[in-house]
């Protein structure tokens, strides 16, 4: 049950979840017809393995989802009903072989077949879309998400599709009238709306269709020997071209929401006007701006510049993946490692300001959101006060890399006990997981990279009195404390520095060898005050 001040918030907010939700409201302004739930849909195509991109599509449609049972919650608070379903489209026939599959051979016999007619290359499954499916579930159950599984294959063989493929066999002018003006002269000669399949070979054919009987199904065409075949489009023996099957799902499905990538805005303009001339309506959904690599192009496949799901839960964490991809869809992002350790950070920053927070602030939190893509149960997502980290991931990182690519996680995080009382592995779980994906990190991106350089003469002297300061101090002084003293030094004008930050880059530069670092208070506490005085030894002398 949600509060009455949490929807009359959720109406109103600019944040982009609650603005697709209330835009999605106005749809059904009393809701959907019969009390039926509102479906959200998301589309995947089983031709290779589930990626970031399937994730993203998910979760940003699952964030619109749970803000519309507010939005659209009953005077009690009764949240609105609604379902998600992810659809394979696994009737699609292969024209490629995937790089990244074995027993290539066998794909290559199969070619131009529906993708649930091919052998599984894996040699686990009955076939190479049942064995992708497999992996969407996986993939999709790993992150919690809720969601109901639906086969193409399932739906045309079974004929649970067939009265609306009626629907476009009786409407084939209409379609080819939106179709055609858009294909070139070449592809016009050959396209149909129906792909029949061969009887004999199993292919999925790109050939003109003559329909005979749009009630019983009946078409005719040319099969690839040259005969002419008599047959019913029915029953599994066709399927349907990429924007006229988008439009038929939403007409079969009743779609009333699906977002999709810039790539698809044409698709989604066709499909939108092929589901009108079937007596259906286009779904509500929004365009997202696709993923940029850290030059700024477009991530391919083919060209291997994307990130894959595995890397970024390999140097960071599941919930940093969501933050990063919550704000703003309609603008472009940069994927790549280099922006995994700010997205974990800013991730705890975000998740300690919401207890804070008004409710209208928290449902511009990303973190309020993603907590709730797993929590359906009530109003307020199940955050505790003790909702932080202890160390930043950043810190985390600076530490393990004065430690060395040979650190080990016990050595890391015997050394956060200078800066935890608690070393409880399971009072801090998020930390400690976070330790390994630090050292990984560190392994394969900074220790590579690290390169400590001599420091200069007005440097030098600087760190002659940070070392003559720390070893007055109490060696369990508070990292504040610490800071403080870092910035008095940099302030001394004796030692030149024309700014602070001009003193804060030559120790980063000098003792840990990178031009970025931690908040040096900080560091030196977690390091430990006598380790400290080491680097500084090293550095001077260099």
């Amino acid at each position: 049950m949600f509060s009455t001040d949490l929807i009359e918030a959720a109406r109103v907010s600019k944040a982009w979840p609650f603005q697709e939700a209330q835009r999605l409201a106005k749809r059904y302004r009393d809701g959907k017809p019969g009390g039926k739930p509102v479906l959200f849909e998301t589309g995947y195509g089983p031709s290779g393995l589930p990626h970031i991109g399937t994730f993203q599509e998910v979760l940003r449609t699952t964030l619109v989802r749970k803000a519309y049972e507010i939005v659209a919650a009953s005077d009690d608070g009764t949240p609105a009903p609604t379902r998600l379903v992810a659809f394979s489209d696994d009737m699609d026939g292969l024209r490629k072989v995937p790089d990244n599959v074995p027993n290539k051979a066998l794909l290559e016999d199969n070619l131009h077949k529906p993708l649930s007619r091919i052998p599984d290359p894996f040699e686990k499954y009955e076939s190479f879309a049942a064995h992708n499916n497999a992996m969407l579930r996986e993939f999709l159950d790993r992150f919690g998400f809720e969601y109901e599984f639906i086969a193409a294959s399932d739906r045309y063989n079974s004929g649970a599709f067939d009265d609306a493929l009626k629907q476009v066999l009786r409407h084939n002018r209409d379609i080819l009238d939106i179709m055609l003006p858009t294909l070139r002269e070449e592809r016009r000669q050959t396209y149909s709306p129906v792909l029949p399949i061969s009887p004999k070979t199993g292919h999925v054919l790109q050939v003109p269709v003559e329909v005979l009987d749009a009630e019983t199904g009946m078409i005719r065409f040319t099969d690839e020997d040259g005969e002419v075949i008599e047959q019913s489009a029915l029953g599994g023996m066709s399927k349907l071209q990429w924007k006229v099957d988008w439009a038929m799902r939403w007409y079969a499905l009743g779609v009333d929401y699906e977002m999709y990538g810039k790539d698809l805005t044409d698709s989604g303009v066709q499909s939108g006007r092929i589901i009108k001339a079937l007596g259906g309506r286009k779904p509500e959904g929004l365009i997202y701006e696709m993923f940029l690599d850290e030059k700024g192009e477009k991530i391919s496949k083919s060209k291997g510049n994307g990130l894959s799901i595995e890397e970024w839960l390999t140097y960071g964490s599941e919930e940093s993946l969501g933050f990063y991809i919550f704000p703003n869809p309609k603008s472009a992002k940069q994927l790549h490692v280099g922006v995994i350790p700010r997205a974990v950070d800013d991730y705890w920053q975000f998740r300690e300001r919401i207890l804070e927070q008004d409710i209208d602030k928290q449902l511009g939190n990303p973190v309020w959101n993603l907590l709730r893509v797993k929590d359906s149960s009530g109003s307020q997502p199940p955050i505790g006060s003790g909702d932080s980290l202890p160390v930043t991931y950043g810190l985390l990182l600076n530490l393990v890399s004065v430690l060395g690519a040979t650190a080990t996680h016990e050595q890391v995080w015997s050394y956060l006990g200078n800066y935890m009382h608690d070393m409880d592995p399971d009072d801090h779980p998020d930390l400690y997981r976070l330790v390994e994906k630090a050292l990984a990190y560190n392994r394969d991106f900074v220790a590579p990279t690290l390169q400590k350089r001599a420091p200069a003469e007005n440097e030098a002297a600087a760190l002659r009195e940070l070392d003559a300061r720390l070893a007055e101090v109490d060696p369990d002084m508070a990292a504040e404390d610490l800071q403080t003293i870092v910035y008095e030094i940099g302030k001394n004008e004796a030692h030149g520095f024309d700014n602070l930050r001009d003193w804060f880059k030559a120790l980063y530069e000098t003792l840990l060898g990178s031009s970025q670092g931690p908040r040096m208070g900080s560091f030196i506490a977690l390091y430990g005050v006598e380790n400290t005085r080491k680097l500084i030894a090293e550095a001077l002398a260099a």
